[in-house]
């Protein structure tokens, strides 16, 4: 049988593949919910393990078996609410017509914006039509030697009532994890790819290498065809390789914790440091290097399988 000739993978969908304008995610789409809480929650990532869990599947070949499966640790410090914004609905989509802050900013935001010399009074508007929570993260908790936090806004669940209310409660205070998420639940994670630099068309879309006696060049494309703006695109070239704002959706979650030491190896993870705060175990692997920012937004899209809430982890392996 003759063997499959693919000259070249990857998909060419988007473009340009130019560096993002930022290390965190920015969203612009969130699920319903009813429930009256933050839509997501984020976290850095720390590094990959491998757990052995028992599977609970009551219909499964594997049933009381020892199942492999790879794993993603985050460790995720509290997220504080800086303030509430108001949106009013328009032809052009969301337009912001009032903000809240709160009064009590932590000292490291001085560190990534102006902070207001005195207080702003605090009123909503007569009309909107939703709320939305400004956050930001508390890198000076954990270990990975930053104080600059990211500041990102995001959706809250319910009615304008319930999010009213639940944006008053927690102006100035700190979110948790736990307070967002429970193990067995689809998240879509939000971050950026690890960077590559400039890479060839070979790395970067598995072009074919030519043979050595067909023109002076074996590691290029070829013939570009005509010379014009719309063939750019459609020929793999050169160019800017990772370091691109990408989402995977439906990650498994499997474990959250507030006891760091479980996971903690001696010395503690190369380079990340020790954990310090509650960390998120997901499954699978998940985009962009150690210490960097990922956000872990409810599922929109999740798959109509059920998964248990407990699952029971036989071994972890916590290898530096």
């Amino acid at each position: 049988m003759g063997k499959a000739r693919n000259p070249r993978h990857g998909s060419m969908q988007f473009w340009p593949r130019k560096r993002a304008s930022r290390s965190y995610a920015r969203v612009r789409k969130y699920p319903e919910s009813q429930d009256a809480k933050i839509l997501g929650f984020a976290g850095y990532k720390v590094q990959m393990s491998h757990l052995l869990i028992k599977s609970t599947r009551p219909n499964a070949a594997t049933t009381g078996e020892s199942i492999f499966r790879p794993v993603t640790i985050i460790e995720c410090p509290p997220l504080k609410a800086m303030a509430i914004r108001f949106y009013k609905k328009t032809f052009y989509g969301l337009k912001s017509v009032a903000q809240i802050t709160a009064n009590n900013l932590d000292k490291n935001l001085k560190r990534k914006i102006t902070l207001p010399k005195k207080e702003i009074a605090k009123k909503e508007p007569d009309a909107y039509d939703e709320i939305r929570m400004v956050v930001h993260t508390q890198p000076s908790l954990t270990t990975i030697g930053k104080k600059r936090p990211e500041i990102f806004e995001t959706a809250i669940g319910g009615n304008k009532e319930d999010q009213l209310a639940y944006a008053k409660e927690k102006l100035g205070k700190d979110i948790t994890v736990n307070e967002i998420f429970v193990p067995g639940q689809l998240v879509d994670a939000h971050a950026v790819t690890k960077g590559k630099g400039l890479q060839g068309a070979v790395k970067r879309f598995g072009v074919s290498l030519k043979s050595h006696k067909s023109e002076k060049k074996k590691r290029s494309t070829g013939n570009l065809g005509p010379w014009n703006q719309s063939s750019i695109w459609r020929v793999a070239q050169p160019g800017q390789m990772g370091y691109h704002k990408r989402t995977e959706y439906n990650k498994l979650i499997i474990k959250i914790s507030e006891k760091p030491d479980d996971i903690n190896p001696k010395g503690g993870f190369n380079h990340y440091g020790l954990v310090k705060n509650s960390y998120v175990i997901v499954k699978g692997s998940l985009q962009g290097s150690s210490k960097r920012l990922v956000r872990l937004n409810f599922a929109i899209r999740p798959h109509k399988r059920k998964h248990s809430q407990n699952f029971e982890i036989e071994y972890m392996s916590i290898a530096k």
